[in-house]
């Protein structure tokens, strides 16, 4: 089944411009969405053959099967009832079964979540980007050895530094060079979390495992030392500090591969440090909830475009789009609980409609 069978069998209910320009947020550059409903041939809902979307292969056209659109309108999907919501301008085609579905009987307080509780995990992920963008973290992964400190001097010195700086004077002739963490051992004190005693064995006749076998360890080894060597220093091994880098740098460096890079140039262009195009949809899905909360209604078509378009741009600090952000949700907060909205949508009578319209469908 493709778009080209729907139309080709008349098989679309409904069709709609989406996206900005049904936001009325489109510039010059911007694409047109298509999204819409269909309904299956009677022998593909009756049998084995049941699709609940359809899109090409750059979903900026996307269908949704009758009953999959009514489902995620009873889960208040903010997506699909934007589609509900299209503007008049935006409509192509409209079965007159389609005016069953009011948007009335799909808003709830649910909408918080959904709306807001996207919008929230959104600004959640901006964060991230801003934490990402202003700490960039070297393609050269760091060794657990790189949070090891020896304790001297009533502080501490990095393993590596101090390993380097050895001086023959303690007793140890390495030379030049430093000490070899190869040639180290460790034991564990009692009684704390990270701390070793380091040991050293010039000539390796000890057997030593060295501090780590390899540098992809994600741990410091421990070595059998026998009784009367005497250790060179005590060592903190920050083991949870190792942890988080690792995450992070997995983190940063899956974010690199993935990240459209067209998108990132504009973010760093502007120099704002957030992908401002997703911020623009995260206040303008803010305001979308607002105004539900506010009025019982969803609006789509945003009266604040140049504003949004400001933000879109990069001409609003980080901390003034949070800001604005802050603002809408402490609102829909006040609103949410002032609101004469059911909290959740009436499943049976929509479902009811769903019938309705599948018993009109597959009469003939």
């Amino acid at each position: 089944m493709t778009i080209q069978t729907l139309k080709n069998k008349n098989l679309i209910l409904f069709q709609s411009i989406s996206g900005s320009r049904s936001f009325g947020l489109a510039t010059e550059n911007s694409d047109t969405d298509i999204r819409g409903v269909y309904y299956l041939p009677k022998e593909d809902f009756f049998g084995l053959n049941y699709i609940p979307q359809i899109s090409n292969e750059t979903n900026d056209i996307s269908y949704y099967e009758i009953g999959r659109f009514v489902e995620l309108l009873q889960k208040n999907n903010p997506n699909i009832l934007e589609i509900m919501a299209s503007p008049e301008d935006c409509i192509q085609h409209t079965n007159p079964l389609m005016d069953l579905l009011k948007p009335e009987d799909f808003l709830s307080k649910l909408c918080k979540d959904t709306f807001a509780g996207y919008a929230i995990s959104q600004i959640k992920k901006a964060k991230g980007l801003n934490k990402k963008i202003l700490n960039p973290i070297d393609k050269e992964r760091k060794s657990i050895l790189d949070f090891c400190y020896i304790l001297e001097n009533n502080g501490s010195t990095p393993l590596k530094k101090w390993l380097h700086e050895f001086p023959s004077s303690r007793g140890v002739s390495e030379g030049r060079g430093g000490l070899i963490q190869e040639k180290c051992g460790l034991v564990s004190i009692d009684n704390t979390k990270g701390m070793f005693a380091l040991f050293y064995d010039e000539s390796r006749d000890l057997g030593y495992k060295g501090i780590i076998q390899n540098e992809e360890a994600n741990q410091v080894s421990v070595s059998s030392v026998p009784k009367g060597e005497q250790s060179l220093a005590f060592m903190f091994c920050n083991l949870d500090a190792y942890s988080t880098y690792c995450k992070d740098y997995r983190e940063y460096w899956k974010w690199v591969s993935e990240r459209n890079e067209d998108r990132y140039n504009v973010n760093q262009n502007h120099g704002q440090n957030y992908d401002s195009k997703n911020m623009m949809h995260t206040i303008r899905l803010l305001q979308s909830c607002e105004h539900i909360f506010k009025t019982g209604s969803l609006e789509i078509r945003v009266e604040n475009r140049d504003e949004l378009l400001d933000i879109k741009a990069g001409n609003w600090s980080y901390d003034n789009v949070m800001k604005k952000a802050e603002q809408l949700i402490k609102s829909i907060e006040y609103h949410h609980s002032k609101s004469t909205l059911p909290e959740f949508p009436d499943v049976e009578k929509t479902t009811r409609l769903l019938v309705e319209i599948r018993n009109s469908l597959y009469s003939n």
